[in-house]
Parts: C-alpha cells; sequence; structure tokens
C-alpha cells in the first residue's frame, strides 16, 4: 500500500527538497556562501596573510565549492564551467579595486571587505544568473 503524499515519512532528501523549494531558503544559502568567503577572507588577513593574496585564496575557495551548489541549489540548471570562473575573474578584479579604494581612505581590510561583501555577492548573483546559469545557454 502507497502512502499519500502528504503522509509519506520525512526523509533527509525529502526535508531538503522541501526547505530548498522555498525561495528564502535559496536566499539564505546565497548569504550563507558569501558570508562563508568572507570568513575565509578575514582568518587569513588576522593570521597575517596579504589582503589581495587572501582574496584570491577565497575567490579559488567560492569557484570550487560555488558552481555545485550554485547549479543544484540556487538555480537549479545546467552552467558552463568556463563562464563561472570568468564571472568569479571579473568579480575578483572589482572586488580587489574596491577593496584597494576602501583602504585609500582609511578602512582595514577587515572593515573594507565587510562593505563590500554584499554588493560584490549581488554583482556575482547578477553575473551568474547573466552570463552562467541563464535558459539560454544551454547545457553544460
Amino acid at each position: 500500500m502507497a502512502w499519500p503524499p502528504e503522509a509519506r515519512p520525512m526523509t533527509r532528501g525529502r526535508i531538503l527538497r522541501t526547505f530548498l523549494a522555498d525561495p528564502r531558503s535559496r536566499a539564505w544559502l546565497l548569504f550563507l556562501r558569501f558570508g562563508l568567503g568572507y570568513g575565509v577572507f578575514a582568518v587569513l588577513v588576522l593570521v597575517g596573510t596579504w589582503s589581495g593574496a587572501a582574496l584570491v585564496m577565497a575567490t579559488i575557495a567560492g569557484v570550487a565549492f560555488n558552481f555545485q551548489t550554485s547549479r543544484r541549489l540556487v538555480f537549479r540548471s545546467s552552467g558552463r564551467t568556463l563562464r563561472f570562473i570568468a564571472v568569479y575573474v571579473v568579480v575578483l578584479i572589482l572586488n580587489w579595486a574596491a577593496l584597494r579604494t576602501l583602504r585609500r581612505y582609511g578602512l582595514s581590510d577587515l572593515e573594507s571587505q565587510a562593505l563590500l561583501t554584499l554588493p560584490i555577492a549581488a554583482m556575482s548573483f547578477l553575473g551568474q544568473r547573466t552570463f552562467v546559469f541563464s535558459p539560454t545557454n544551454g547545457p553544460a
């Protein structure tokens, strides 16, 4: 005898699918991913890593982790790996330029990057949505 859909036991996969079906949950995942990126940057800077190197390392960690999560959980579509990396390279260059500019105004690396995290996340999201995961891009 089959379970009616509303009475099926909640498996881990079903809980995750239910959570991800809610657009607010996907927004939370985006926030978490970029918050973790700032965390990696902050830890590296606090242990004495040059801010440019910390930014590059945090970006590389983000690229390694984010393609699969963006493809499967956020956009739920196929995407192109080279375009994904290209968006990250452009965002990294813009982030680095903005970080240096804010430092000229007397802000620390941590303060500057904290201010930049949200705009950088928005640029990355828009770039990914437009150039990587748009329906017109075809299969990966």
